[in-house]
């Protein structure tokens, strides 16, 4: 595909599915970024300002056209400590150095890590997405009026009954029109975007944070933005296999996470905060029928139309009208089945979503619910694996020799079963561990070897080792010590 193509494949292959999705998603961005600020403990024009700035340059730089990213809550939460504590220029600085971090990780290839999240976790993360999204619209939903009840409830028709009608233009985009529109003729008292707080109507400027460049001042941001940009990228990556999933279409996880440090970047130098994709903005954006970079793009642009040249009619929308959108949101993100697969699931896949979910909602912390749903998986692949190890022996006629046959992986996991499987005193003149049907994967599998040879070693046993792999053979050559003098004594700490 040569760069005509590639372009218009990517900017001009869906313009009024991207145009109107764009839109949507700048309405909808605009509450959130305010909040996202106050999170942060800044003005809300600094979650604006990034929202803005992270979209419009992740559409050039990011790797998986569609995707929105923005200030986020996952990113803001994280900054408050250190706006209270130094100040604004501060947190700029730390979404700076935020980006450069995860510019390495992405030329480092990071995203390969995505490989390790398994299905239960994807799963996990989505739902815990879906109800955190929920979660966030209940100020909206407790302590309101009747006709603001009444707005959320018009709203959910609009957007799920409109689009039997003509799905032309985006049903979220009618539910925002209509509600407006109802609001401002009707005269219904309801809470509006501006009541959140004042818009910006001025360009965010080029500046460089007014920091000490000194060795201090890095040891005071270094923490918080290797946060960020954990934070940031786990989130990003795994909302891009999200909509990898949806679109059915494949992304470059490594420029996604170079892209991000360089919206990052961006922000910073505009007077805005880090952020990362957003899960709950993406869905809006392909729901509504954006599929290439240009939605990404529009999404970024229209917002900084709206804040400049329409500031005071957007102050107008009702929350009602968000609050319905952000629930067909959270509705759609859910992974409705997964309730009905916790009956036929294996009950290991269960908990480590389960798990995911829990943590996810309980800290509002997605990379440590993540960490904790990897860690899970591994622990339970590991149990796994080792289940199915065993080793099994047959003596010689005489009695004086006796075959071991390894079968299974030998791994940290599976070592001890390993040991346990040898009588050191029987009295025998030779024996014969074969591993034609075992794998030795680590350092401990090299080890229990060892302790093996050396403890028939000791008690005058002469131990041949047959049948190991090519692999095997490679990590036993490199860290295996059994023929080395005084390895048993070393390895017992004598």
């Amino acid at each position: 595909m040569n760069l005509i193509q590639s372009f218009r494949h990517n900017w001009l292959s869906n313009l009024r599915g991207d145009i109107l999705a764009g839109i949507v998603v700048a309405l909808a961005l605009i509450p959130e970024a305010i909040g996202f600020s106050i999170i942060a403990g800044v003005d809300p024009k600094i979650g604006l300002y990034a929202s803005v700035v992270i979209a419009i340059v992740i559409s050039f730089a990011g790797g998986r056209p569609a995707m929105i990213s923005a200030a986020t809550a996952a990113t803001a939460v994280l900054f408050g400590a250190l706006v209270r504590e130094h100040g604004l220029q501060y947190l700029l600085a730390a979404t700076i150095l935020a980006g450069f971090i995860q510019i390495v990780a992405g030329a480092l290839r990071v995203g390969h890590i995505m490989r390790f999240v398994s299905r239960s976790v994807m799963t996990g993360f989505v739902n815990a997405l879906a109800i955190l999204i929920f979660m966030a619209q209940l100020p909206e939903l407790i302590g309101v009026t009747w006709e603001s009840y009444a707005m959320i409830a018009s709203g959910l028709a609009i957007i799920y009954l409109f689009p039997r009608v003509t799905k032309a233009i985006p049903s979220p985009l009618v539910c925002i029109l209509l509600l407006t529109g109802a609001a401002l003729l009707l005269g219904i008292d309801t809470r509006t975007v501006g009541d959140l707080g004042e818009l910006p109507n001025a360009l965010p400027m080029l500046l460089i944070p007014q920091v000490p460049l000194s060795v201090e001042t890095l040891l005071i941001i270094l923490p918080t933005s290797i946060a960020v940009a954990a934070v940031g990228l786990l989130e990003s990556l795994l909302t891009a296999s999200i909509v990898d999933q949806m679109t059915d279409t494949r992304s470059d996880k490594n420029r996604e996470s170079i892209g991000q440090g360089i919206a990052n970047i961006a922000s910073g130098v505009f007077g805005g905060m880090a952020g990362c994709a957003m899960i709950g903005q993406s869905v809006i954006n392909v729901k509504s029928g954006g599929r290439t970079r240009l939605s990404t793009f529009i999404a970024g642009a229209f917002l900084l139309f709206l804040l400049l040249v329409l500031g005071d009619w957007v102050g107008l929308v009702p929350m009602p009208a968000l609050v319905a959108i952000m629930i067909m949101v959270s509705v759609g993100t859910f992974s409705w089945s997964s309730l009905n697969d916790l009956r036929h699931h294996p009950r290991r896949s269960s908990i480590v979503m389960l798990a995911t979910v829990i943590t996810v909602v309980g800290t509002h912390n997605l990379a440590l619910g993540v960490g904790v749903g990897v860690l899970l998986s591994g622990i339970f692949f590991a149990w796994k694996v080792a289940q199915i190890f065993r080793v099994t022996s047959v003596l010689s006629a005489d009695g004086r020799e006796r075959d071991y046959l390894v079968e299974g992986q030998l791994f940290f996991a599976s070592a001890a079963q390993f040991e346990d499987a040898f009588d050191f005193r029987e009295k025998l003149a030779r024996v014969r561990i074969d591993v034609s049907r075992a794998h030795i994967w680590d350092l401990t599998g090299v080890k229990a070897i060892d302790m093996a040879v050396l403890k028939f070693r000791r008690e005058g046993v002469a131990v041949e080792l047959v049948g190991m792999n090519e692999a095997s053979a490679t990590i036993m050559d490199k860290l295996a010590v059994h023929d080395q003098p005084g390895a048993l004594e070393r390895m017992l700490g004598h």
